[in-house]
């Protein structure tokens, strides 16, 4: 029981989607039906994708991307609008998670020389904001956005001119924030020197990210993406494979046979079908308060067919509270563990951007989809 414990308070997510998963089958047994419940193109791409980029993060590209745009960096403002920036852009191909996975810490070194605790606050709560919203601007850049790009067989012209309008707004807002951060001279780099970068292992590792690209957007067969993740994770790197978020696709396995058994009860589903219609955004956005923005999206995409406000509603919930977006707990775990934290100080001013931000955008999101019609 013990153990039990502890992994449940290291998984929550998944933890409670299994939970969810296991009444959901004392009310529809298993049966044949239970076939059709997962989509296994998403879950293909979601695996593909997250041994591509923990291949590209090994061999250190990330960081010396980094470490070469910072280099011009003379402020403490510039510093932070870098950082934000490049959380913002990279997240669109490598994730929110991977972004700050790689960002967050090389900012906790670089401030470790600046005595300004406001500002290292102010960056890495905007580095989180910044990731969580540049990864909604693709469907590459999060799961949810991965998963209803394939469940609703979106168009790449509508998915994008979906999220282009409300992603331009999120940008001008972030560059705004950063204008609050001081121009202190700041002569602080990255200490460690780059590494070389092997030739081979990149090679295969970009060769895998372009592969998932083509597949996510139909091009290839998934199949095909499979079998090439298999192979480079095999000739590069096989520690690889212990890398990818396996908790993440076990959410999105118990999810798919929870939303599965619920749309065959009857009552429950027009229950939540009539919840839902017209309110889509609103209560995406909500649920993602509680139980994040991955699992909202699975559980609510089987009870609407607008795809545009879901779409909408569960990226933009991704701010809010820490646990809207998991990504933001990173950036947290990784502020509480540095130097001298001040924890209530972070969620204080995590909270205030936050829930500002969200307000403000869902108000864009709802006007913008207020002269749109249902995909």
């Amino acid at each position: 029981m013990k153990r039990f414990l502890q992994w449940w308070k290291g998984q929550p997510v998944l933890g409670i989607s299994l939970l969810a998963a296991l009444v959901s089958m004392c009310f529809v047994p298993p049966d044949a039906g239970y076939l059709s419940y997962c989509n296994r193109a998403v879950l293909i791409q979601l695996f593909c994708l997250m041994l591509a980029v923990a291949g590209l993060r090994s061999i250190g590209v990330f960081e010396q991307v980094t470490q070469n745009l910072l280099k011009r960096a003379g402020t403490v403002r510039r510093v932070g609008i870098f950082l934000v920036q490049l959380c913002f852009f990279s997240a669109m191909l490598v994730t929110n998670d991977v972004a700050l996975l790689t960002f967050v810490p090389l900012t906790l070194l670089l401030f470790e020389e600046i005595d300004d605790e406001k500002s290292r606050i102010w960056v890495i709560v905007l580095e989180t904001a910044a990731a969580n919203l540049g990864s909604m601007m693709t469907p590459v850049g999060n799961p949810q956005n991965l998963y209803l790009y394939a469940a609703y067989q979106l168009h790449t012209t509508d998915f994008f001119r979906t999220m282009l309008p409300t992603g331009a707004v999120s940008y001008a807002l972030l560059w705004e924030l950063s204008a609050f951060l001081p121009k202190t001279p700041c002569t602080s780099k990255p200490h460690a020197a780059p590494k070389q970068i092997p030739r081979k292992p990149a090679a295969g590792y970009l060769l895998l990210f372009v592969l998932c690209l083509l597949t996510v957007f139909r091009v290839l067969p998934d199949w095909v993406c499979l079998i090439a993740a298999i192979a480079v994770g095999l000739l590069c790197n096989r520690k690889l494979f212990a890398q990818v978020d396996y908790c993440l696709l076990g959410t999105f396995v118990c999810f798919f046979v929870f939303v599965g058994n619920i749309a065959r009860i009857e009552p429950v589903r027009e229950f939540f079908a009539d919840i839902m219609l017209g309110r889509e955004l609103w209560i995406s956005a909500a649920l993602s308060q509680c139980i994040s923005n991955v699992p909202a999206a699975v559980m609510l995409s089987g009870f609407t067919r607008n795809a545009k406000a879901l779409l909408l509603g569960v990226n933009l919930g991704g701010l809010g509270t820490p646990i809207a977006s998991l990504a933001s707990l990173i950036s947290y775990q990784f502020y509480s563990k540095a130097k001298r934290p001040k924890p209530l100080k972070y969620l204080a001013v995590f909270s205030a951007v936050n829930f500002g931000m969200l307000a403000f955008l869902l108000l864009i999101g709802w006007l913008q989809l207020g002269h749109s019609i249902s995909l």
